[in-house]
């Protein structure tokens, strides 16, 4: 197949719309559903990501993609018991596949609402049962298993879009786009993330483990994908924090670090131990934690309003109780899409427990943004390489 129709482009204005090859066939198959203009977008977006995580550490990677950036990226690595609460995830067993996209998803759980998913190795019947109880556009990955397919094929009254794309399909290296009817040209940008960008410490700690490569790796190839500017945190082999699309690197620095503060919050004991009605679904509770951790918990907590949603009437999670636990965050890794400007930046990641850092370096200002990191102890690597998405 050479083409596909599509129903519409990035709105129903937008007619006609299609995906196709100028030579050759596509690299992928739709098993289920219709696919749309943005759903391809993320689709090879997401597929890109996690294939490259997968070669650059060796595990088995998943992303959680809306809107041509990623709300979450992870590795396979096993669920803790805390994870399983705060993702929602099954008892039991899981397979590597299925826990990296439960970690993807569960980094930011309102931004995952209505995702396209993305899987590095065949889908299996684990991922697919949980990728079925979620609010889910589509998914891509490089094979289903019969039982998984199966599954999803029963997701969304049987529209659910399912996608698989050829694992050793290489795309053409130079790659075209129209703009208002003006085609722009450029190199594919086949950069290679590995552990060799990494060895430029310029901080006067140099002591950088190896869950840390990981997560810088993880850093840099989520931020190639992301829409720039971009910032993002990550820990223990998942993205707790992604800040995509603004204008200022400060911005991107904030916002990515306040979700990593949500993200954390979320294990509070406070949160961990709210009860919820029965029935109540599952938008419905992620949206009641993200008021309840949030300035406006009075949303939820308002007689009349909370007998709707929680079983119990739960106390108030005060400022200095979320400032608290927000210091107790440690270990945080983040990457910069473009290097840091400014010191502030730095000071900003220190809040969310940041000790490591990975950016391109190249500011007139290196010798500040170097001296704050080093007043905090972090360790900091210069790539080099500018890592800008649009």
């Amino acid at each position: 197949m050479t083409e596909l129709e599509l129903k519409y482009g990035c709105n129903p204005n937008q007619k006609p719309a299609r995906i196709y090859m100028e030579e050759g066939e596509l690299p992928l198959q739709v098993l289920n559903g219709r696919p749309g203009y943005i759903n391809f977008m993320d689709a090879l977006n997401s597929w890109q990501l996690v294939k490259a995580l997968k070669k650059a550490t060796g595990l088995p990677a998943a992303a959680s993609f809306k809107h041509v950036s990623p709300a979450g990226a992870a590795l396979g690595l096993p669920l803790t018991e805390v994870e399983r609460k705060i993702y929602f995830a099954p008892e039991g067993e899981l397979s590597p596949i299925a826990c990296a996209y439960i970690r993807a998803r569960g980094a930011d759980r309102l931004c995952s609402f209505g995702d396209w998913a993305a899987l590095s190795d065949v889908c299996d019947a684990d991922t697919a049962r949980f990728l079925a109880g979620e609010v889910s556009d589509g998914v891509i990955a490089p094979g289903y298993t019969d039982e998984a397919l199966e599954i999803l094929k029963t997701k969304r009254k049987g529209g659910y879009n399912v996608v698989a794309i050829d694992p050793d399909y290489t795309p053409a290296p130079i790659e075209r786009r129209n703009i208002f009817g003006i085609t722009f040209e450029q190199g594919y940008n086949d950069l290679d993330i590995s552990e060799e960008m990494l060895q430029n410490i310029v901080t006067a700690n140099k002591e950088l483990p190896q869950q840390a490569k990981h997560d810088m790796l993880l850093s840099l190839i989520t931020l190639k994908y992301t829409q720039s500017n971009s910032v993002c945190y990550v820990k223990n082999g998942m993205t707790i924090g992604v800040g995509a699309g603004q204008q200022s690197r400060i911005h991107c620095t904030r916002l990515a670090g306040n979700k990593a503060d949500i993200w954390w919050l979320r294990q509070h004991p406070k949160v961990l131990g709210l009860q919820f009605v029965e029935g109540i679904r599952r938008p419905d509770r992620d949206n009641a934690i993200d008021l309840y951790i949030s300035e406006e918990h009075d949303d939820v907590l308002a007689e009349g309003v909370w007998q709707t949603i929680f079983q119990v009437k739960p106390e108030v999670l005060t400022a200095q109780e979320k400032q608290e636990w927000i210091a107790q965050l440690s270990d945080v890794t983040v990457g910069s899409d473009a290097f840091f400007p400014f010191g502030d930046n730095v000071e900003r990641a220190h809040k969310s427990g940041v000790h490591y850092i990975v950016q391109p370096g190249g500011s007139i200002r290196d010798d500040q943004v170097i001296a704050t990191a080093d007043k905090h102890g972090m360790v900091m690597a210069f790539t080099g390489v500018r890592l800008f998405h649009h």
